[in-house]
């Protein structure tokens, strides 16, 4: 097998296996939580995403990886993982403003994740941080997927009943 084809191989399967546990155990767990408490579980995964910045560090990823793909990408996660961070403690604290930044935070964090998804030409440099890709970005593509569903389902009536 060749390195797209194992790649490729692994994120759809880690993709498959999150999916299906999300949907068999976590959607149901959360079901019945209200919004913050759903949000505050989902967001916490990507609170991790400074791992992206490993992208940058010598010796992790080979010498080969493209520059503008590894610094996109390290940056890329930083960002959105001091956003959801910033999401935490919105969420937890109740802030004025909280559901525009979860907004924010899940739409930076999803066009991220696309964009290094992208980008086929940087597998091969990956190095020891193809598990970041391989193994972590399917969680993260299936809590955004989540957190949009959520923020898209609440409606009108409860955004004013809770006063968000």
């Amino acid at each position: 097998m060749d390195t797209l084809t194992i790649f490729g191989s692994q994120l759809a399967l880690s993709l498959l296996v999150y999916a299906l546990f999300a949907k068999w155990y976590v959607a149901p767990w959360l079901a019945d939580k209200p919004m913050e408490q759903v949000l505050i579980a989902l967001i916490f995964p990507h609170a991790l995403r400074h791992l992206g910045l490993a992208f940058l560090a010598d010796g992790v990823a080979e010498q080969s990886l493209p520059h503008a793909f590894a610094t996109a990408a390290a940056y890329g996660d930083f960002v959105s993982g001091l956003l959801a961070i910033m999401c935490l403690f919105a969420l937890r604290h109740s802030w004025t403003g909280t559901l525009p930044l979860v907004w924010v935070f899940n739409v930076v964090g999803t066009v991220d994740l696309l964009y290094a998804l992208s980008h086929a030409e940087a597998v091969p440099s990956l190095g020891a941080t193809w598990f970041i890709p391989t193994f972590f970005v399917p969680i993260l593509l299936v809590t955004h997927t989540i957190i949009f569903a959520r923020l898209l389902k609440r409606s009108p009536v409860q955004a004013a009943a809770s006063g968000s």
